[in-house]
């Protein structure tokens, strides 16, 4: 199978974007606004589509392109996962001209994912810093 990667979603991907969402744990309830906003307002996106143009996988960047870009929303279609589809996501922005002088690339997942991202190069040994949140008190009051 030929899997391309695109760096931007026509108005199909953008719809294929929210039924991959829509199956994910953490994502059920996104919006196609929500979906558009996040994939305009990223630094980069990264999609894999399959022979028909359908979009199969899909990460997005945010990222100041001089010291960090955080790595989100790493998602693969159930039925294309265990074929490197992950791997060429990461691969593509790990390697893209935009992100070329980005001295760290972070993400986060749960630790059934450790092994995966560990044999991409990423390490969960950040010097004790801790990933902390803040609930946007503006959106809770509405």
């Amino acid at each position: 199978m030929l899997h391309q990667p695109v760096f931007e979603l026509s108005h199909n991907h953008t719809l294929e974007l929210l039924a991959l969402y829509r199956k994910q744990w953490w994502s059920t309830s996104r919006t196609l606004e929500q979906t558009e906003a996040c994939v305009e307002n990223s630094a980069l996106c990264v999609g894999i589509v399959n022979e028909e143009q359908q979009l199969i996988g899909f990460a997005r960047v945010l990222s100041d392109k001089v010291f960090k870009a955080l790595i989100f929303d790493v998602i693969v279609d159930s039925d294309y996962q265990g074929q490197g589809i992950s791997t060429l996501i990461l691969d593509c922005i790990k390697t893209h001209p935009s992100l070329a002088k980005v001295q760290h690339f972070e993400l986060y997942c749960l630790p059934d994912m450790f092994d995966f991202y560990r044999k991409q190069g990423f390490s969960n040994e950040v010097s004790g810093v801790q990933l902390m949140r803040l609930a946007n008190p503006i959106l809770d009051n509405r």
